[in-house]
């Protein structure tokens, strides 16, 4: 498996973590939980999740580059 390829299988298996943790906030939002942690809960798949984005994106980009060069 090509490496843009685990990127891809990670970036989805992050979007499932990160709709967990905002259903999870929901959940304690509307059982009147005030807790901190479960709110900053969806920050952690949040930041790599953004990442592996911002490399999807670029990634047809970056390819039209290498091949004007060729």
């Amino acid at each position: 498996m090509s490496s843009n390829m685990w990127i891809r299988q990670i970036h989805r298996w992050l979007s499932l973590a990160f709709t967990l943790a905002v259903i999870a906030n929901i959940v304690a939002l509307t059982m009147q939980i005030q807790a901190t942690w479960i709110g900053l809960l969806a920050f952690v798949p949040l930041i790599p999740l953004l990442a592996t984005g911002l490399y999807l994106f670029a990634l047809p980009y970056l390819g039209r580059r290498s091949e004007v060069r060729s």
